[in-house]
């Protein structure tokens, strides 16, 4: 790591960043006497925090809507788990009514595609086993923001994601105890118990996702979050927990688990959540946004605005392999022209957890470009580009999230 310091200490330095006012007063000469700097002021003028989700800290997330609520990349914490205050909002029904955790074990799941299908309470499923993973929780449109393209839904950068605790009675436990898996089962199918809009069909909004059976090993009933029983907002009184798999996979207020011999064909699964190419529209023919992998970003500097001397200063981040454990992870200063390994600091919560990660660096007036880029168990190095798609999921491109740094 000392030749690391002197290298960088050594760079010439780059150019600087253009001032904002800079932009401002260009705007105004062009003649774009609307952008003032009071209205730009007003544009950036925080939302007001939706009531279900009041309780947040709004200091630390960015409200794009009422269904979608962002983590601010400089408030990720070095701590690893992510405090519920914090962690992002992406529901795609409104929020159900308060009254549905008045009685959290009175909550009825029906469970179907076993030898012996039948309903259980929450209370009930307490009584049939526990388990507790930590685990990254992140939406699949995580990183749209950095899609040139620009596609529809929420510009996520970094804050559609964090690293959280669940407990709850493991599926294999609960199938086990009901007879055990029925014929012809490929995938295990969870529907939400949103209030779904009347006078449509519901296959057309209802929250309902088939994934692959072999996750049902890894996969809880869960009904406590971070030590707490699961909060409304992140799918409270009972969220399935799907392990290394992208949010809209983990169902929120799950009623039905099904073990299934086809995918359903809700439009979520069928058209919805789909890898397609850019101006086409989703099918059934292309890959489903199913399993996570390997990814990093750094947090802190977040060149969001960061006043940086010059010297010794900690670059961190985070790191997590998807469904693989997170091997290492490297840094670079130059916008990945040169690697070095980084450190992992704070304790190691297993496979699906992510690692935060430590870079000391010695920099002199200038401005840097600070990337990360993480390896998995496996070997599977995070890529430097993005895989083009309409949605913009998936994205695990190192250079897209790299930030810029401005010295003084």
């Amino acid at each position: 790591m000392t030749d690391t310091i002197k290298m960088i200490d050594n760079m010439e330095n780059p150019r600087r960043r253009q001032l904002l006012a800079g932009s401002v007063g260009a705007l105004a000469a062009a003649g774009l006497s609307g952008w003032s700097s009071k209205s730009l002021a007003e544009e950036a003028k925080p939302k007001p925090l939706p009531v279900y989700v009041n309780w947040k800290d709004a200091d630390d997330v960015i409200v794009h809507s009422s269904s979608t609520l962002e983590t601010r990349r400089e408030a990720f914490g070095t701590s690893v788990i992510t405090p519920a205050d914090q962690l992002y909002i992406r529901n795609n029904l409104p929020a159900p009514d308060a009254s549905i955790v008045a009685d959290r074990d009175a909550w009825q799941i029906a469970l179907e595609g076993v030898k012996n299908p039948r309903s259980l309470t929450v209370g009930e499923l307490k009584s049939m086993g526990l388990e507790t993973v930590a685990m990254v929780l992140q939406c699949s449109g995580n990183g749209r923001g950095f899609f040139p393209h620009k596609p529809s839904g929420t510009p996520w950068t970094v804050g559609a994601a964090g690293c959280t605790i669940w407990s709850g009675v493991p599926v294999r436990a609960v199938v086990e105890a009901l007879g055990g898996v029925g014929e012809g089962v490929r995938f295990m199918t969870g529907t939400g118990g949103e209030k779904l809009p009347d006078g449509i069909d519901p296959k057309t909004v209802i929250v309902e996702r088939s994934i692959p059976l072999q996750a049902m090993n890894q996969a809880l009933l869960a009904w406590e979050m971070n030590g707490e029983p699961v909060p409304m907002a992140h799918g409270g009184p009972l969220r399935l927990i799907v392990p290394g798999y992208y949010g809209v996979n983990h169902i929120k207020y799950i009623k039905r688990l099904a073990l299934t011999a086809e995918e359903t064909d809700a439009k979520i699964q069928k058209t919805g959540y789909r890898m397609s190419p850019i101006g086409e529209k989703g099918n059934p023919s292309q890959p489903s946004v199913l399993a996570m992998t390997v990814k990093s970003w750094i947090n802190h500097p977040s060149g969001a605005g960061d006043s940086v001397r010059a010297g010794l200063m900690q670059i961190d981040g985070v790191a997590f392999g998807g469904i693989n454990g997170v091997k290492g992870v490297e840094v670079s200063w130059d916008g990945g022209k040169a690697w070095k390994e980084a450190t992992f600091v704070g304790p190691d919560m297993g496979r699906y957890a992510w690692r935060q990660f430590v870079f000391p660096v010695k920099l002199k007036a200038g401005t840097y470009r600070f990337a990360s880029r993480a390896t998995d168990s496996q070997g599977n190095v995070q890529p430097e580009a993005r895989v083009e798609n309409a949605s913009g999921y998936s994205n695990t491109s190192w250079h897209d999230h790299a930030v810029e740094i401005v010295v003084s």
